[in-house]
Formats: C-alpha cells, sequence, structure tokens
C-alpha cells in the first residue's frame, strides 16, 4: 500500500504535465507573411514581416496564439526601383496602413476548433490602425510548422482608399476591398 500513493502522485504529475499549455514562440526569422493586392488593371504582392508571436498547444492541438506584425517592414516584391519605393510609400502613408502612427498589427485567437489530421479553424479578433474586427480562417499544423492562407476586407479597417464600395466613378483605378495573406509560422 505504501508504493501506491507513489504511483498515484506520479501519475497525477505525468497526466496533469501532458494537459498543461504549452506555449511555443515563433521563430520570427524563417516565418513569413506574403500579401496580395488585386485591381482592376492587375495585381500586386509583397511581404511584411513578423515582430513577435506565440502558438499555445495542449499536446498537439493548437488552443490559442497571438502574432504582432512590424507594419513599417510592408514592402512591394513585384516592382523593382521607383515604382516599387513609391507603392512602398503608398501603403506605409495614411491612405492605407499609416505606419507612423501605427507601426504594428496583431493577431489574437480568441477560438480554436480541431478539425482533425493537424488542421484548426481559428476565430480571431484583428487589429490593424486601431480597429478591432473579427476574422476566422483554418490553420494547418504540422510538425513545427503553422500555415495559412486567408482575406482579410481592409475596409473595416479604415483602409478606403479607391474602394468601389465607397467611391464612384473610379473605372479601371478601383482597388479590390479584400487582399489576400499567405502565413507559414516556425516555432
Amino acid at each position: 500500500m505504501k508504493n501506491l500513493k507513489p504511483i498515484a502522485l506520479a501519475l497525477f504529475v505525468a497526466i496533469s504535465t501532458l494537459a498543461t499549455a504549452q506555449n511555443k514562440k515563433i521563430e520570427v526569422t524563417k516565418s513569413k507573411i506574403e500579401w496580395l493586392g488585386k485591381k482592376m488593371t492587375g495585381q500586386h504582392n509583397g511581404t511584411v514581416n513578423f515582430k513577435g508571436g506565440t502558438l499555445i498547444f495542449k499536446g498537439k492541438k493548437l488552443t490559442g496564439g497571438s502574432f504582432v506584425v512590424d507594419m513599417t517592414s510592408i514592402t512591394t516584391t513585384d516592382l523593382q526601383g521607383e515604382s516599387r519605393d513609391n507603392l512602398n510609400g503608398h501603403l506605409k502613408a495614411d491612405d492605407f496602413f499609416g505606419t507612423d502612427k501605427f507601426p504594428t498589427s496583431k493577431l489574437v485567437f480568441k477560438k480554436v476548433v480541431d478539425k482533425g489530421n493537424g488542421v484548426f479553424t481559428v476565430s480571431a479578433d484583428l487589429t490593424i490602425k486601431d480597429i478591432t474586427a473579427p476574422v476566422t480562417f483554418d490553420m494547418n499544423v504540422k510538425g513545427n510548422l503553422a500555415s495559412t492562407k486567408f482575406a482579410i476586407d481592409r475596409t473595416k479597417y479604415g483602409i478606403k482608399y479607391g474602394s468601389g464600395s465607397f467611391f464612384d466613378n473610379l473605372g479601371n483605378k478601383a482597388i479590390n476591398d479584400e487582399f489576400e495573406l499567405t502565413v507559414s509560422m516556425q516555432f
């Protein structure tokens, strides 16, 4: 009987350890965010960098997370020279992300549903330009890599420049309200 108590205690500690949430920091230099914005006459794409972030797991199940994005790092990758510099400047200006006043954006997971096979549906709050709106997306987790692709309606964050939803007579200068993000995170 004396031996049962230590065994029971060891079993309780082992089970408690398995159920404890583990915070896994993303490796910002090995993680990337690619963006794609479309307009009537074409599209542009580029990158923006993580500033930091954490995924939360219980065992192998994703249960939460939060990220901060360095909006001052936004850059265009499909243009070069003066055209690239001009678009980068415009994206950082108040018409778009206003990076002088709002240098970071953040995403905070609110609910995670396990769909099986390493796929999780994430409901989160995304904050851009100090405006928060909900987003939902599927995230794939395999080993120490998490990835997702989803669209964001920029007008929900006060970014209305060139939006046909707010301005008439834009013709072929209209810019789609949604832009796409392809995200891969190493942790």
